[in-house]
C-alpha cells in the first residue's frame, strides 16, 4: 500500500494533541468508557420515530394500516423510550460527574423517572400539537387541509420539536432539550429555545428567521410570521461581568396576539391580549390589550383603526 500523499498520520497526531490540550484546559476526562455527552444522531432518530408514534397515519411508515396503529405505536415507543433513557443517563452522568455524593444507582433511578414522566406526557403533547395544526389551518387561507399543514408546514415541524424539547427542559435534562430544539432550527430556520412557554393554538406562518428566547411566555391562539424576534433587550451581569442566567428577559405575549413579519420585540415587555404588532416594528415597551401598532407612524392606538 503506497503511503498517503496527504500526511494523514501527521494530521491525526496533531488532532490528538489538540484534543488533549482542550480536555486538560476544560478539566475533561479522557472518556475511557465511551462518550460522555448525548448524541445528536441518536436524538435525530428518536425524533423521527416519535413523530411517527404521535401521528402514525401521517408521519409513520408509508405502508401502515389503521388496524395496525396501536401495535406500531407501542413497538415504536418502546424503541424510542429505551433510546431516550440512554441519552438521559448520559446527560445526568455528565451533569453530576464532579459530585461524588451522587451515586450511579441514584442517577439510574432518576433517569428512569424522567423517561417515565415524559412518556406519560405524550397524550397531552399530542393534544397541544393538534391545537397548533388546527390554528395553522384556520389561520392560513392557502391551507387546503389539516393533513397538508401537518405534512408540509415548517412551523408545525418546529412545534413538534418544541413541545418535546420543552417537556424535556421541564423534566431537568436541558442539554437534550437544547439539542432537540437545534435540530428543528437546522431543518426549518425557526429558533425556539426549549425554555419558552407556549400555549395551545400557536401558529408560525412561513417561519424562516423566527427567534423566541428562553424566558418568553406566549399565551393561547397567538400567530406570528417570518423573521419575528422575541428577544432580550439587555443581559444583566454579575460582579465578574458574566451574564446572569435564567432571569426573565424576554416578552410576555398574551392570548390572541398577532405579530407580523420582521417585527422585533425586546425585553420583559407585555403584549396585551388581542394586540397586533405590524411588520418591521421595533418594540421595547408594553402594549395594552387591543392595541395596534405599525411602523409607518411609530405610534400606537387603542382598539380600533391601526395607527
Amino acid at each position: 500500500m503506497r503511503p498517503s500523499p496527504f500526511d494523514v498520520h501527521q494530521v491525526v497526531r496533531e488532532l490528538a494533541e489538540a484534543r488533549r490540550r482542550w480536555r486538560e484546559s476544560q478539566q475533561r476526562s479522557n472518556e475511557p468508557g465511551g462518550r460522555e455527552l448525548p448524541s445528536r444522531e441518536a436524538l435525530t432518530q428518536i425524533l423521527d420515530l416519535l413523530r411517527g408514534a404521535l401521528f402514525p397515519m401521517r408521519l409513520g411508515p408509508p405502508d401502515l394500516r389503521q388496524e395496525g396503529e396501536d401495535f406500531y405505536v407501542g413497538h415504536t415507543l418502546d424503541t424510542v423510550l429505551q433510546s431516550l433513557l440512554s441519552q438521559v443517563q448520559l446527560e445526568l452522568r455528565y451533569a453530576h460527574k464532579h459530585e461524588p455524593s451522587v451515586d450511579a444507582a441514584t442517577l439510574e433511578l432518576r433517569a428512569e423517572q424522567i423517561v417515565r414522566d415524559f412518556a406519560h406526557s405524550l397524550p397531552q403533547l399530542r393534544e397541544l400539537l393538534d391545537s397548533d395544526v388546527l390554528a395553522a389551518y384556520a389561520g392560513d387561507p392557502a391551507a387546503r387541509s389539516v393533513d397538508e399543514v401537518l405534512l408540509c408546514y415548517p412551523g408545525i415541524q418546529a412545534m413538534i420539536h418544541h413541545r418535546v424539547a420543552h417537556r424535556l427542559y421541564e423534566l431537568g435534562v436541558p442539554l437534550l432539550a437544547r439539542i432537540v430544539a437545534e435540530l428543528a432550527h437546522s431543518e426549518t430556520g425557526i429558533d425556539i429555545h426549549p425554555g419558552a412557554r407556549i400555549g395551545p393554538g400557536f401558529f408560525i406562518d412561513h417561519g424562516t428567521g423566527v427567534v423566541i428566547g428562553e424566558t418568553a411566555v406566549i399565551g393561547e391562539r397567538v400567530r406570528i410570521y417570518q423573521a419575528v424576534t422575541l428577544g432580550a433587550k439587555s443581559f444583566p451581569t454579575d460582579e465578574e461581568g458574566n451574564p446572569q442566567k435564567g432571569l426573565p428577559r424576554h416578552p410576555i405575549v398574551e392570548d390572541e396576539v398577532v405579530i407580523y413579519a420582521g417585527a422585533t420585540v425586546l425585553g420583559r415587555v407585555t403584549l396585551g391580549r388581542g394586540s397586533t404588532v405590524g411588520g418591521n416594528v421595533w418594540l421595547t415597551h408594553d402594549l395594552a390589550p387591543g392595541t395596534h401598532i405599525t411602523q409607518a407612524r411609530s405610534q400606537h392606538a387603542q382598539s380600533g383603526a391601526e395607527a
